[in-house]
């Protein structure tokens, strides 16, 4: 039996149109947007963007039409991902809620939970961060301390959530907090929350600044934090086997292999400037990287639209487009001999300095390295 399954997968012809109807929205839309804002694409937040794509029906894509969906394909989704990445588009005000939070909501979620919650979020007017990491714990989410205690009406949480990216914008969290609090209790004590930031007592936000200069991440602090019982996701006790399902859908899509593309076009404009043969060639080996990223990246797509769940498959996407997008700015500068700059006035040089400054992010959001290649190692049967 082969530990992980790669099968190649082509986007149905019927996508093409879609695809063409994207493009020229974008160009359109993005048009005025310098360079170096288009290289923040899936960081970079557009609350009236984000209406817009709702407006067009590119949010909750594939969601049932009862809960503000437009039931169309995983294809259809992956097509429209690809554009929006490749371009640069600012999507990042509703990403998490599209592609991860409203799914978990629509497996695990309650009737009230997904009529009151999935409808916005499709128009693109209700945000969505993720709580998982906490201090000293790194991406080990069984290392939960974050405690939710019963009490009358719903929980009581104290703790701290790390790393979490749009906190300060977003109108709720999926939150993973510890129920069991018995030494035997690391994965069955864990229980998935939603937890309304914008309207529940004894939260703090507190903004992380990056290299970048950018607050995408930040610290939440919960103190006496009540969250009801409706807002319990699933079950209690069953967060671990939910949150493992959550994060196929994080690790898979074309966001783990596009998220440097920008630098790659800019590299190719400048290169059009020079001659000799080492930049096409270095060029050709990116492409090819990139291609067979977007293969894998592809056949995890459908077998999401078969509904499986290609957990496994997901980390060696993830952890491969890291690799990939941390390398490209070195290539970039190496190649062409230019320095990274903040702020010069060149596009080349202003994209080159701030995924110089980003990249290293890469390899943390999502699930580190070490984590991933522990679940890779584990799918081999090596440990």
């Amino acid at each position: 039996m082969q530990p992980f399954r790669f099968d190649l997968c082509e986007l149905p012809g019927e996508t093409e149109g879609l695809r063409q109807e994207i493009r020229a929205f974008l160009a359109e839309e993005l048009k005025q947007i310098p360079k170096v804002t288009r290289a923040q694409t899936w960081s970079g937040s557009d609350p009236e963007f984000s209406r817009k794509m709702g407006a067009k029906g590119w949010i909750g894509m594939t969601w049932p039409k009862q809960y503000g969906g437009h039931e169309r394909s995983f294809f259809e989704r992956y097509v429209m991902l690809e554009e929006m990445l490749a371009a640069g588009a600012p999507v990042g005000a509703h990403w998490i809620g599209d592609r991860q939070s409203g799914p978990l909501l629509l497996r695990f979620g309650t009737e009230e939970q997904r009529q009151k919650i999935l409808p916005r979020v499709a128009k693109g007017e209700c945000y969505f961060c993720i709580g998982m990491s906490e201090p000293d714990s790194g991406s080990d989410l069984a290392a939960t301390r974050t405690r939710a205690e019963k009490v009358d009406g719903g929980y009581r949480v104290n703790g701290t959530k790390l790393w979490t990216s749009g906190a300060h914008t977003a109108h709720y969290m999926i939150a993973l907090f510890r129920t069991d609090f018995a030494a035997e209790a690391k994965h069955s004590g864990l229980t998935q929350f939603l937890v309304d930031l914008k309207n529940t007592d004894g939260i703090a936000i507190r903004p992380i600044k990056d290299l970048a200069g950018n607050a995408h991440f930040n610290e939440v602090v919960f103190e006496d934090a009540f969250v009801p019982d409706n807002m319990l996701v699933g079950t209690e006790g069953g967060g671990w086997g939910q949150v493992t399902a959550e994060l196929a859908f994080e690790r898979s899509g074309p966001e783990r292999y596009l998220s440097s593309f920008i630098l790659m076009v800019e590299m190719i404009r400048e290169l059009e400037k020079r001659s000799g043969e080492e930049g096409a060639r270095e060029i050709g080996r990116l492409v090819a990287h990139l291609v067979t990223l977007r293969q894998m990246s592809l056949s995890v797509a459908g077998m999401l639209e078969k509904g499986e769940n290609p957990a496994l498959e997901a980390s060696v996407v993830k952890d491969l487009g890291a690799i990939f997008e941390q390398d490209m700015p070195v290539r970039a500068h190496e190649l062409l001999g230019i320095a990274p700059g903040i702020g010069t006035g060149n596009e080349y040089e202003d994209v080159l300095g701030y995924l110089t400054q980003t990249v290293p992010s890469f390899s943390l959001r999502g699930g580190t390295r070490e984590i991933l290649r522990g679940i890779i190692a584990r799918g081999l049967g090596l440990r």
